[in-house]
């Protein structure tokens, strides 16, 4: 990982978010050092996904690509894992945090937690596996408490893992709830690569606070980069001690004009096509009205022409208004 400096910047992960589409996105506004694919299912009879592996073999953002893998069965993983490391990837990483239930309950992602000697089974065939590549692990604090927690740090040490991507959450916390910093702090201290500190990274100041509190390599955004995507570049300018440079709501405008051009939306009917831009518009909102008013009326439309006057009636109108540096989370 020595040839970034640090702090590190990522693009989490996120299931059909996180297409080549979206890191093109992104990457117009400013790319982070490191992407992620969506998740590569694995299992006796997978095989890699050819429209996840497009976002490494045409990726054009000019930034590292990390394959990510999901499952539980070790040859099949480790079969994976070397399919994988024959494209043009950054490293190989195993998703032992996805929190949603119909993941879990088939004991990858977040499981994979509730079992230690596994995850030390799994990491030691991987790292016999992957050698001339960074292996990498993006989990949570725990499953539903954090009794393995310190236990599977220590597995991650002892296979000589390259980057650990930590969510402060457990994953029965989902995506609610207060991130558990601290504990991202005693991971720093206690595994021998970066960790990069995951969970609410929802601003640029906030970035900086977490990476003091934590002493983290880095920090991995989600959800909140969906809402602005110029959050990268404004974490480097936080970083680099600079005044963040405001973003006029018509560039918003603009974004959501950008987002809707993926390919694939000549071929989805309208309804589709609606909540497709909801998807991403449920989380721009919170940057863009303190009342909640967006949000609320955006979500009641049902007509991209609904949709984009509502959009133009609060993003165009008043050419004077910026995104907020950081969210509205009481909407």
């Amino acid at each position: 990982m020595s040839q970034v400096s640090l702090p590190l910047t990522a693009l989490a992960p996120m299931q059909d978010v996180t297409n080549l589409w979206f890191m093109r996105v992104i990457a117009h506004y400013g790319s982070p050092d490191y992407f992620f694919t969506e998740y590569f299912r694995v299992h006796d009879s997978s095989r890699l996904n050819r429209k996840i592996l497009t976002a490494i073999t045409e990726n054009d953002t000019g930034r590292p690509v990390f394959a990510q893998m999901i499952g539980e069965s070790i040859p099949d993983l480790v079969r994976t894992a070397k399919e994988l490391c024959k494209y043009n990837i950054a490293g190989v990483d195993l998703n032992m945090g996805c929190p949603a239930p119909r993941i879990y309950r088939k004991n990858v992602g977040g499981g994979l937690l509730r079992e230690p000697e596994k995850v030390d089974r799994i990491l030691g065939e991987l790292r016999d596996t992957v050698n001339d590549k960074p292996l990498t692990v993006k989990m949570r604090v725990g499953f539903e408490n954090t009794d393995n927690f310190y236990k599977i740090l220590d597995i991650i040490t002892d296979h000589n893992i390259d980057l650990l991507s930590l969510h402060g959450r457990t994953v029965k916390d989902m995506y609610h709830g207060e991130v558990k910093y601290d504990l991202i702090a005693e991971a720093v201290q206690r595994v021998d690569c970066p960790v990069l500190a995951n969970g609410n990274i929802n601003s640029a100041q906030t970035a900086l606070d977490v990476l003091s509190q934590t002493g983290a390599a880095g920090v991995m955004v989600g959800r909140w980069a969906i809402g602005n995507p110029w959050l990268f570049n404004q974490i480097r300018q936080a970083l680099g001690g600079e005044a963040i440079t405001p973003v006029p709501l018509v560039e918003v405008r603009k974004y959501i004009d950008r987002l809707y051009q993926t390919p694939t939306v000549p071929n989805m009917p309208e309804r589709a096509r609606v909540g497709y831009m909801k998807m991403f518009l449920n989380y721009i909102a919170l940057s863009v009205d303190t009342e909640g008013e967006f949000l609320r009326l955006m979500r009641r439309t049902q007509t991209e022409v609904e949709l984009f006057n509502l959009c133009d009636h609060f993003l165009v109108v008043d050419i004077t208004k910026t995104l907020a540096l950081a969210p509205f989370l009481n909407v």
